[in-house]
């Protein structure tokens, strides 16, 4: 190959790389996952919409430039050889292991991204609570500077979900719902006449994963402390992220569990957050959220 040849085989790698974003996916859990993937806005869906990875196993995925969209995990799935079955969560495309642009059945963790715009071309993403939760996850840059942030949940919130809200599978609590998801209500799902950041205010419930959880985005108008922006070529999702607060905060559990009963550790935590909200001049609406699940 000559010279000329290689150097135009190298441009086109290069701008084939800088028009476009590396998208790495891990699987840091201790059990297999399947993530889910939904292009929005017209946007292509990579892989088909959805894959497995294996315990300790990643992957990458090539986006366009301009590219948004979604990522979930989805868990405890069962497919047939003709990739059809189910999953205890996240599950989508009436159970089948490729999504084929349908989003996942909440409670489930949610990787919202955009990689740029015709008006700017800065990225914005999160982590989302808004569908609830079923896995930790974290969203990081490689490299794009100063002020890039990272978006995660890296607790495992199963551990604490208030009953109400627990969905449980075969025994065990594999998700949490959402305050929306769980009430159905406007006032809890921030539409009609509480579709503005003035009339919906965060829920007892969205204070909590907030509290828990305050690099996510915990309710629909929580861009100002969730909503993060950079310019990077890569960024790393990880499923399960290295889990530290994730063992003291069950080992906190269990000091109390094996003294009061799981009742009393969300009764902990949920107080926790309303004294705190309160301090700040907390409203009647924390107030309604904890006795209606109290």
């Amino acid at each position: 190959m000559t010279k000329s040849a290689t150097l135009f085989l190298l441009f086109l790698t290069i701008s084939a790389f800088t028009d476009g974003a590396q998208l790495i996916i891990v699987n840091n859990c201790q059990e297999s996952i399947w993530p889910g993937i939904l292009g929005g806005g017209g946007q292509i869906t990579p892989r088909n919409g959805g894959f497995h990875m294996g315990s300790g196993e990643e992957t990458i995925i090539d986006v366009p430039d301009k590219w948004s969209g979604r990522i979930w995990g989805r868990q405890g799935c069962t497919f047939n050889q003709n990739g059809k079955g189910s999953c205890q969560t996240g599950d989508c495309n009436d159970g089948s292991i490729n999504c084929q642009g349908t989003g996942g059945v909440p409670p489930a963790t949610v990787v919202e991204m955009t990689l740029g715009s015709s008006s700017s071309p800065l990225h914005f993403y999160d982590v989302s609570l808004v569908d609830g939760f079923n896995l930790p996850v974290s969203m990081k840059p490689i490299g794009g500077g100063v002020g890039c942030g990272v978006a995660a949940c890296e607790v495992n919130l199963n551990i604490c979900c208030p009953s109400a809200l627990e969905v449980k599978r075969d025994g065990k609590v594999v998700g949490c719902k959402s305050a929306c998801l769980a009430m159905q209500s406007a006032k809890y799902c921030c539409t009609g006449e509480y579709a503005n950041p003035q009339a919906c205010k965060p829920t007892l419930f969205a204070n909590l994963f907030k509290a828990i959880c305050p690099k996510a985005y915990s309710y629909a108008f929580d861009d100002s402390s969730s909503l993060n922006k950079c310019r990077a070529s890569r960024y790393v999702i990880t499923f399960c992220p290295p889990k530290s607060l994730n063992e003291k905060l069950r080992k906190f559990e269990l000091k109390i569990e094996s003294k009061f009963g799981h009742y009393t550790v969300v009764t902990i935590l949920l107080t926790s957050v309303l004294k705190t909200q309160a301090l700040a001049g907390g409203s009647k609406d924390i107030k309604d959220g904890f006795s209606a699940y109290s």
